[in-house]
Order: structure tokens, then C-alpha cells, then sequence
């Protein structure tokens, strides 16, 4: 038997024992996180329990973010309620409407602890194995149980190793990186194991945090990159670990990727999707709502209008982000180029906020999922990808290659964009020629499992 992955390393370690994969464990947890959409079942749970208080409310971090700022009177209500526990709990760590999403605030503010166990009431609290951390998203039972007592039981996962190699051309970006991954992947192909990244630790933190959220979109338990900065020495992987799989992707030969809806693993290299028409491009959300995020949109935004019949909707996925773009003047180049400028947190990603999608309205959107239903309508049609790919959708108002506008001339960006806008033409034909081209691109790829669909899961 080898050594151990850093999923074994790390359970081992808080546990007390040495443990590999498919062992059960009790787990002291550092750290608990729980939002707003669930709040209202953690505080049943808690009061099933007979817990009146959290076992330790300097270990508790809460967050209204992301049906913020309260899009009706219930949700407000729930607000209400939410914002008094925290009060009668004494918990300091609280971040009201308008900070951020809690995954990206976890991380920049330093919450996660590497070599520690958090668990957070949402389903990408895999975000935290950005830093080394092994961070889980558990339902609203097993997360009171952790308040209430300040751990937690986990089988030990078994462990995938995703390598990268080369450096990306200008262009591509992590998020073409993790979407490759997923298409190799799967949606359920890493079902409760913890996908580990090794040539990412040099990464910066936010492309990190992108690689160990999207882990979730495979079915993983855990998602953490090797060798990062705020790391210790000796949280690193054996050399001899057990990985169940290996997968490596040469980031030099990488094109930038799409996902084609209803499916996160409908990958392909956008441009065979070139010319897809679109309603609305969305650009935020845990995935890609940073400054750089923003800063990649305003390299193909800057000076020119985004296509009249299209909506381009900024979220910042913290205030520092924010903030941070605001300061540069990238905030300001989006929004002389026509985006709404929306509240830091959750946004639109998950349709209960900050525009929802009508029925047959196409979105780009650089968030996480694409499945029926998640952004509102379940007649409208999601498409995934990249801050660039999203800015060369807002400003010709099709889907395209954005390798060609990040370096072109005025003059020749001119053309470009004005003859795509002349291809998309009317918004009609363009809806249905939409269809037809997904359609085609998915018939082309092998065949997968019944997608995801609305009410499969918890909202987040």
C-alpha cells in the first residue's frame, strides 16, 4: 500500500488515526459555513438536536448572499429571522447582503485553514481546497449536527490527480482548463472522491478557487490543489499515492471551451459554436466574478458598446472585488460599455436574483452550471465558458472565438464585430438557429447520463 493522497493526509491528521480511503471517520471541523438559503432548515435541525447554541460561535461563518438583496417579502422575512440568530448566538463572522458570495469571502479572507476539514451548507463549499483545505457541502441536517457539535462524520474519499502541463496561449484561461477537465471527467465520474491538481499550486488564488469549486461539477467530495502558498510543507501528497484515475491537460494546446446546455460535461472548443446567437451574458458568480475576471471583459469591452439587443450583467463576487475593480477603472469600461453593474453575491447564477432568464432566452454565462431551470425559465438555454468568450458574446451578440479580438487593430475589431453582428440577424431566426446548433454539437459528443434538472438538489 502506498502513501497517502492529501485526502487520506489530511482526514488522518484531524482524526487522530491513519485512515485511507473507504474508512469512516469523525472529523473536528474548523470551521462551519452556512447561507442564507438554508438557514431556515439548519435552525429546525438545530432545535431537533435540543441545541439552543453552536458549539463554538467563533468557528461559525454566515452569510446572506445569495438571494441578496431580498427579491420578496418571504425571502426578507427569512432575512429577518437569519440576521436575529446570529444576534442571540453572539456570532461574530457575519456578512449581510451586499459582501459577497460566501465561497470567494471564505477564502480571500483567510476562514480556511489548510490541512483543516470546513463543511458549508452549499454544494461548491469544495471552493475552499483552493488554499488546501478539505472542504465539503452537506445538507442542512448534517450541518447542524456540525454546529451543534463541532464535527462531523466522512468516509474517506478515494482521490483522482488531475496534472497540468504548459503554459495557456493568450485567450484561454483556467476556467477552459477545469471545463476541459470536466468533459473528461464527467458529471458523475468523480462521485465522492476528491479531485487533487497538481501543476496549480502557482496559480493565482483566484484561478485556484475556480478549479476547486468546479470539482463539484464531476460529483466530488472534495476538490484541492497541491503545493499552494499559504500550504504547510507537509501537506502534500505521497509520491507513491493511489489514485483511482489520472488525467492531464497540455494547458499549450488548450482552445477555449464552451459548454453546450443542459449539461456542464457538454464541452466542446467554442469555436465549433461560433455564431450562437445570445440574449444575455452573464459574468460572475464564485466561478469568475474577480476583478481579473472583470479586467479579461474589459480587454475586448474597452471603448465600444456591447450589441444592442443583448444584456450584460456584472456581478462582483465580493465587495473587495469590487472595490478592487472600481479602483483600476475596470467597473467603469464595463459600464460606458452598456452592463448593469449588480449587488456582490450570488447574482443570477442561480435564478432566484439579479435577472432571471425568460422562457427561450439564450445566456452566456461564466458561472458553474447550465442545467434546466437554473436561472430561471427551463425553457431558456445556458451556455458556459470564459470571461473572454463572454465578453465577445455581450459585444457581437454571438457566440465566438476570442483569440481574434484580444490583439486586433481598431479597424479590423470594427469589421469583426460588425460582420458578426451582421450574421446573428434577426433575434427570431436566431433563437431557433440556436437550437439547432446545439443540438448538432451535442449529437457529435458520446453519449452521457440524464442530466440534472430543477429540484434535484438544494438551491446554490
Amino acid at each position: 500500500m502506498g502513501g497517502p493522497t492529501l485526502a487520506e493526509l489530511i482526514l488522518s491528521r484531524v482524526s487522530g488515526r491513519d485512515v485511507r480511503a473507504g474508512e469512516l471517520v469523525i472529523a473536528p471541523v474548523s470551521r462551519v459555513m452556512v447561507h442564507d438559503s438554508v438557514i431556515d432548515a439548519v435552525m429546525s435541525g438545530l432545535r431537533a438536536l435540543g441545541r439552543e447554541k453552536v458549539w463554538d460561535t467563533s468557528r461559525v461563518c454566515v452569510f446572506v448572499d445569495h438571494a441578496a438583496p431580498a427579491p420578496t417579502p418571504v425571502v426578507a422575512d427569512s432575512h429577518r429571522v437569519l440576521r436575529g440568530w446570529v444576534r442571540d448566538q453572539g456570532i461574530a463572522t457575519f456578512y449581510d447582503a451586499g459582501e459577497g458570495v460566501c465561497h470567494q469571502i471564505m477564502v480571500e479572507e483567510g476562514y480556511c485553514e489548510p490541512g483543516t476539514v470546513i463543511v458549508g451548507s452549499d454544494s461548491h463549499s469544495n471552493s475552499y481546497g483552493a488554499v488546501g483545505t478539505f472542504g465539503a457541502g452537506m445538507g442542512a441536517t448534517d450541518i447542524a449536527v456540525a454546529l451543534a457539535l463541532g464535527r462531523t462524520w466522512l468516509r474517506v474519499p478515494a482521490s483522482i490527480k488531475v496534472t497540468f502541463t504548459g503554459r495557456p496561449r493568450r485567450g484561454v484561461t483556467i476556467k477552459d482548463a477545469i471545463m476541459r477537465v470536466v468533459r473528461e471527467i464527467g458529471t458523475d465520474g468523480a462521485r465522492y472522491a476528491c479531485v487533487e491538481f497538481h501543476g496549480a499550486g502557482e496559480l493565482p488564488q483566484g484561478d485556484r478557487i475556480t478549479l476547486a469549486g468546479m470539482t463539484t461539477e464531476m460529483g466530488a467530495k472534495a476538490g484541492i490543489v497541491v503545493g499552494t502558498p499559504e500550504a504547510p510543507e507537509w501537506l502534500r501528497p505521497s509520491a507513491d499515492a493511489a489514485y483511482v484515475r489520472e488525467v492531464t491537460v497540455d494547458l499549450s494546446t488548450l482552445e477555449p471551451q464552451i459548454a453546450i446546455p443542459p449539461r456542464v460535461d457538454q464541452v466542446s472548443d467554442v469555436s465549433e459554436a461560433r455564431g450562437i446567437p445570445v440574449d444575455v451574458v452573464f459574468l460572475g458568480s464564485c466561478t469568475n466574478g474577480r476583478v481579473v475576471d472583470m479586467r479579461q471583459a474589459a480587454e475586448v469591452l474597452r471603448g465600444r458598446r456591447i450589441h444592442p439587443r443583448v444584456r450584460l450583467e456584472v456581478v462582483p463576487s465580493s465587495r473587495r472585488q469590487f472595490e478592487d475593480a472600481m479602483a483600476d477603472g475596470t467597473l467603469g469600461v464595463l459600464s460606458a460599455a452598456g452592463a448593469v453593474i449588480g449587488t456582490s453575491g450570488c447574482g443570477p447564477c442561480l435564478g432566484r436574483t439579479g435577472g432571471v432568464l425568460a422562457g427561450e432566452e439564450v445566456c452566456f454565462s461564466t458561472a458553474n452550471r447550465n442545467y434546466r431551470g437554473r436561472m430561471g425559465s427551463p425553457d431558456a438555454s445556458i451556455y458556459l465558458g470564459s470571461p473572454y468568450v463572454a465578453a465577445v458574446a455581450a459585444l457581437t451578440g454571438v457566440i465566438d472565438d476570442p483569440r481574434p479580438y484580444l490583439d486586433a487593430s481598431d479597424a479590423a475589431l470594427d469589421a469583426l464585430v460588425a460582420r458578426r453582428r451582421e450574421e446573428r440577424g434577426d433575434r427570431g431566426a436566431a433563437s431557433a438557429r440556436s437550437g439547432d446548433r446545439a443540438r448538432e454539437l451535442v449529437a457529435a459528443m458520446p453519449l452521457r447520463s440524464e442530466p440534472w434538472v430543477v429540484g434535484m438538489e438544494v438551491e446554490d
